[in-house]
């Protein structure tokens, strides 16, 4: 796995806001590939009113909505993010873009995100008659991806999030419905959460996902979960995003990422080459002392776990 990054995400201007450029320059040096315009995929996932509705905010200079700013080079920077993370799809890397996407619906911004990237690019392996696993580490639930997603049996949402927190939802008992029920499997961690509740429902719940059998598997990449970011309150360490990127390579062949949140300029970087390492079996670069969670955090866990193997059981073995 290799980063893709072209310093076209670096113009989309927000300011001072959360998601910003220093994000990507914080991982600096990197080096620049040439990306794709990915306008063309966006009606994959968007409607046309909505995506000419992004092209005049831009113009302009203003907010899609109440989180989500944009300024005249946000739609390039935008298209490009999505033709990027179409490319890692194809080459198996990750694609380190911004604006991030997974909060995005079809007719609609949200939380930072503008064009729904993980999900354009799902799609389009979807019609070539792809299975594929979102599993997004995330540690705010895509609610733009895993609505879209909801009823279909060809896509297995897999997301690890901090409840309560933006966006809501993200409940154990939201398994999916229609054809989709079963597809969808929710874990909400309590604030305060470590390593070690983390690693242990990842293990509780990849045998769901090998038994899903993916075509590919789609990561939405968030390191926001990292003890020291600015937005939640979970309390991971870097050792446990190289622990994710192993997991990944022991269970699956193909494995692409795209970037979603992530804050803390300081330690965002050491996520994410502890991440790509795990991916690609080399050592950790940066090691922390492993969190581990107070003993109500475990059983908060282990009540919610217990409900959601009840929830799967019906359709998957655990």
């Amino acid at each position: 796995m290799e980063i893709v990054f072209n310093k076209i995400f670096l113009e989309h201007d927000t300011g001072m806001h959360p998601e910003n450029k220093k994000r990507l320059e914080a991982c600096f040096p990197l080096t620049e590939t040439r990306v794709e315009n990915g306008e063309k995929y966006l009606p994959l996932f968007h409607t046309p009113a909505y995506v000419e509705r992004v092209k005049k905010t831009c113009k302009t200079g203003d907010y899609l909505d109440s989180d989500t700013p944009v300024s005249e080079k946000s739609y390039n920077a935008a298209v490009h993010a999505v033709g990027a993370t179409v490319m890692a799809s194809k080459s198996n890397d990750f694609a380190l873009v911004r604006p991030p996407g997974h909060h995005a619906f079809p007719d609609h911004s949200s939380g930072f995100c503008i064009f729904n990237n993980i999900a354009i690019a799902v799609q389009r392996l979807v019609n070539q008659g792809k299975r594929v696993l979102i599993f997004d580490f995330d540690s705010h639930l895509g609610d733009g991806t895993v609505k879209y997603f909801y009823n279909s049996d060809k896509v297995l949402y897999w997301s690890l999030h901090q409840w309560p927190a933006f966006p809501g939802g993200g409940d154990v008992n939201e398994i999916g419905e229609g054809e989709g029920k079963g597809y969808t499997i929710n874990i909400p961690l309590s604030p305060g959460t470590g390593d070690d509740i983390y690693s242990s429902a990842v293990k509780m719940f990849l045998p769901v996902a090998k038994q899903f059998r993916p075509d590919a598997v789609a990561v939405s990449a968030g390191f926001d979960g990292h003890a020291q970011d600015l937005l939640l309150d979970l309390r991971l360490s870097t050792n446990l995003y190289h622990s994710l990127g192993k997991t990944l390579k022991n269970n699956f062949n193909k494995i692409f990422a795209t970037l979603e949140g992530g804050y803390n300029t300081s330690t965002f970087p050491k996520c994410l080459h502890n991440f790509v390492d795990g991916v690609n079996g080399n050592k950790m670069r940066f090691r922390e002392h492993p969190t581990e969670s107070r003993v109500i955090k475990v059983e908060e866990f282990e009540a919610r776990a217990y409900a959601l193997e009840k929830k799967l059981s019906e359709f998957w073995k655990l």
